[in-house]
């Protein structure tokens, strides 16, 4: 229809820019970036480049809420050329936040690919684990628990990535199934208008059930990233200066990071049993149904090519933990040793098939260098710098209080990791200045860590495996949204923040 109607009716130039300009999205989407871009310079001029700098992380943020409407990486891009052509931050400030955190890129563009060389073992175990636990408590708890476990000796994003995968995995059998559609090549699984009136009931039963093990299985990704050296990247960093290896790191932060984590795993069965914030769906009996037959053909048509493929992709995934447990190269080198087995051995040597494996990362990553230059505004523009000062002021155990609010609070607006830096490089340099007796400095370093790694999962924008969850290609599939996202964290945040805090305050 409206091409017939651009045919009869012509485009001006000035309406094809228009329309062109940040594609589908809504016009009043479209006129929102095109003020904020308009009003920067104008904020620049009158107010400075502090409150300009603070205008531009909100605006950020605000097109991380529109995901759906709208990609981040374009509407943000803009945002942050913008800032560079106005000063508010330089190219190389950018390309060093950018290289100094080269292992998070390279992570992106291996291992999130490597996990997708490993779906048919993913797909087929955790099928299993689905069908077998009939608890919706138990299951949720698992989730969150086994995601802990993993994302302490493992890397976030790439639990994260193993999640995204198998939720996808379930999401994309009782899609095509409901379409009709169950042994063709190729589906679109954003279509639902063949699906008709009763299966679109169950169909969104099971968004939500996704979305619900999805959530738990992200909180989890926190709960076990705070624990261990290796956990986070901004944990490496604390125990590099604070002198801690690992297992000195695990016994300074485990009087609060374990309170949390006991506390976490009883608020998922709370959640669940409550049915508060959107948790509570259950599987629906028709999507159990079709998942049983899934797996029951998957076993009787296996035959010694499928398991043979099978083997390969265990021996990779175990390789891929031994590898990762032991930190013999980055995670990113690691995830490349895994796509090279899993293809090599499985017989994927076609480009285009190896080209599918990194859809699915590449524009996070993208969007994750844009998001690393508004830490550039943040950090040339000295944005942090007065609330620092402020939290050096006090003294004792509300000094760590303090800390641990200031760096969670600011951790939920922009990276943990550079929050993080800021303040642990800001007390080292207090404690080599006498102004902090060992104990103290101890103690700060710990309500830092455990400050950038709990409040943080309040906002998607907070961490980097929350922030890949929303921008993956699942979350418009299963509609979680980043409104909905922040809905579904609110208890974990306010429940396990106050844990925190209050452990921050008693225990250390």
């Amino acid at each position: 229809m409206s091409q017939t109607l651009t045919e009869a009716f012509p485009l001006t130039l000035a309406q094809a820019f228009t329309r062109n300009f940040l594609g589908q999205s809504p016009n009043w989407y479209k006129l929102t970036i095109t003020g904020f871009l308009i009003t920067n310079p104008v904020l620049l001029y009158a107010m400075g480049p502090y409150v300009t700098g603070w205008a531009l992380i909100l605006e950020f943020i605000f097109t991380l809420t529109m995901a759906l409407k709208c990609y981040p990486l374009q509407p943000g891009g803009l945002l942050l050329l913008e800032a560079i052509i106005i000063g508010l931050a330089s190219p190389e400030q950018v390309y060093h936040e950018t290289a100094q955190n080269f292992p998070v890129i390279l992570l992106l563009m291996f291992m999130v690919a490597g996990i997708y060389f490993l779906r048919d073992l993913l797909l087929a175990t955790f099928t299993r684990l689905l069908l077998g636990v009939r608890s919706k408590s138990q299951l949720a708890v698992l989730f969150c628990g086994v995601s802990a476990i993993l994302s302490a000796f493992l890397d976030a994003l790439t639990v994260t990535a193993v999640i995204i995968t198998v939720a996808g995995g379930f999401y994309a059998v009782y899609h095509r199934a409901v379409s009709g559609k169950r042994h063709a090549r190729e589906h679109d699984h954003s279509d639902d208008t063949p699906i008709d009136g009763d299966h679109k009931i169950d169909l969104e039963q099971f968004r939500a059930f996704l979305r619900n093990l999805m959530m738990h299985g992200a909180v989890g990704t926190a709960l076990g990233g705070v624990m261990t050296l290796v956990g986070e990247p901004q944990n490496l960093l604390i125990g590099h200066i604070m002198g801690w290896r690992f297992t000195e790191f695990f016994l300074q932060m485990a009087p609060v990071t374990i309170p949390v984590f006991i506390v976490g795993l009883v608020l998922c069965v709370t959640l669940e049993q409550c049915r508060w914030f959107g948790y509570g769906a259950t599987l629906p009996s028709a999507v159990r149904q079709i998942l049983e037959e899934f797996e029951a053909s998957e076993h009787t048509r296996r035959g010694q090519l499928e398991i043979a493929v099978l083997i390969v992709q265990a021996l990779a995934a175990l390789l891929l933990v031994l590898a990762l447990g032991l930190q013999i190269a980055e995670v990113g080198l690691i995830g490349l040793a895994v796509i090279i087995l899993a293809t090599a051995f499985n017989g994927i040597t076609e480009e285009h098939r190896l080209g599918h494996a990194f859809e699915e990362a590449l524009p996070f990553t993208a969007l994750l260098v844009v998001f690393f230059g508004v830490v550039a505004v943040i950090h040339q523009q000295h944005l942090f710098t007065p609330i620092l000062h402020w939290a050096l002021a006090f003294q004792g155990s509300l000094q760590q209080v303090v800390f641990f609010l200031a760096s969670g609070l600011l951790s939920m607006i922009s990276d943990n990791v550079f929050v993080a830096t800021i303040y642990i490089d800001e007390i080292k340099a207090a404690f080599d200045a006498g102004q902090l007796s060992v104990e103290q400095f101890n103690h700060l370093a710990v309500a830092i860590n455990t400050g950038t790694n709990i409040p943080s999962i309040a906002t998607p924008n907070g961490q980097a495996a929350f922030l890949f969850l929303l921008t993956s290609t699942l979350a418009p599939l299963i509609r979680l949204s980043y409104g909905r996202m922040l809905w579904m964290a609110l208890p974990y945040t306010i429940v396990l923040g106050a844990t925190a805090l209050a452990s921050t305050w008693i225990f250390i």
